[in-house]
């Protein structure tokens, strides 16, 4: 199906908005992840959380106070619908604690003071008690699968494309996973499993894009080896605009779907998909293709004609002209 006739936008203009528009937020982001601290769900951290349904109005402070005496920094927020009257309390890890036996009972003792804090009547919707042992396992498992999975996907890049084009596919799949993890921290959401695995499906999702682009900009090399690079590209993504869009679009309302009537288990890992299906549209127009032609002016290779064809891949045959090239 196509969306698009003969479309001809001129992304490459914006490329210096773009990259400036990604560094504010990538550096707002870190700079909350400084004074805040990465939030760490209690699949990571450790500890206690447990969401309470109340009968009757309540305020947070009042839940504070409550659990005040149970000693560490406590985490009391409201969970879902305000209507619902449902408060998540968060408690962290307690030192020395190990057994199973001693986390029921910690877990036991949050609960009890709740019921003595002249609360109004509750009931425990969820409860959730993970170790400091297993909470520091998950936490090293996940690093391991993000790093092991941006290793793979950058031995990939610089086999399959020339340098500049590689760097680019890697700096917009490193783009997506920041930006994914800078709005996280700006609508406060924790990182937990579900959000882990979201990312992991946001650097397949955003380099899977930037390829498709990669591929059409080395087909169309062949055919203009002498225009210059920048037209080359943007014509590409012009011409795998429709499909792009077609993508994204469907992706994004599964998305959008889950995150709307999934409940609020799936809502971290829901939001984390919407914001990393659009990052990863809106990196691989402006970003990917950007990063590519800056390095390969950079390096000379501003024409076609200069970065179409690697070392020992051109048609050497004397008295005729090189009439193939790899373009990236």
């Amino acid at each position: 199906m196509e969306i698009f006739h003969n479309a001809n936008y001129d992304f490459l203009r914006w490329r210096w908005y773009a990259i400036s528009l990604s560094l504010i937020v990538v550096l707002a982001g870190a700079g909350l992840m400084v004074t805040r601290g990465l939030p760490l769900g209690i699949d990571f951290s450790g500890g206690t959380s447990r969401v309470v349904r109340f009968t009757q109005d309540v305020t947070l402070d009042k839940v504070r106070q409550a659990v005040a005496p149970l000693g560490g920094e406590a985490v009391v927020q409201e969970f879902g619908d305000p209507s619902e009257r449902r408060v998540m309390i968060r408690l962290p890890q307690q030192e020395g604690v190990e057994q199973g036996t001693e986390l029921e009972q910690g877990s036991l003792r949050a609960e009890q003071a709740l019921k003595e804090g002249g609360l109004p009547p509750f009931e425990i919707d969820n409860r959730e008690i993970v170790g400091p042992v297993i909470g520091a396992d998950l936490q090293r498992r996940g690093i391991y699968a993000v790093l092991t999975s941006l290793a793979a996907i950058t031995i990939y890049i610089g086999v399959r494309f020339r340098f500049s084009f590689g760097v680019g596919a890697i700096v917009a799949t490193l783009h997506d996973v920041l930006v994914t993890l800078a709005f996280l921290m700006f609508f406060k959401y924790d990182i937990s499993l579900n959000v882990v695995a979201a990312i992991l499906t946001i650097t397949g999702y955003s380099v899977n894009d930037t390829i498709v682009i990669f591929d059409r900009v080395r087909e169309n090399m062949r055919s203009r080896r002498r225009d210059p690079l920048s037209q080359v590209v943007n014509q590409s993504v012009n011409q795998t605009l429709g499909r792009t869009i077609i993508t994204a679009g469907t992706t994004f309302l599964s998305v959008l779907a889950l995150y709307l009537f999934g409940g609020e288990a799936l809502e971290g890992f829901a939001f984390t998909m919407l914001v990393g299906v659009i990052s990863g549209t809106y990196s691989t127009v402006f970003i990917a293709s950007a990063i590519a032609i800056i390095l390969s002016r950079q390096t000379g290779g501003g024409k076609v004609q200069a970065a179409a064809a690697p070392s020992g891949e051109t048609d050497q045959r004397p008295g005729r002209k090189q009439r193939r090239a790899r373009a990236s």
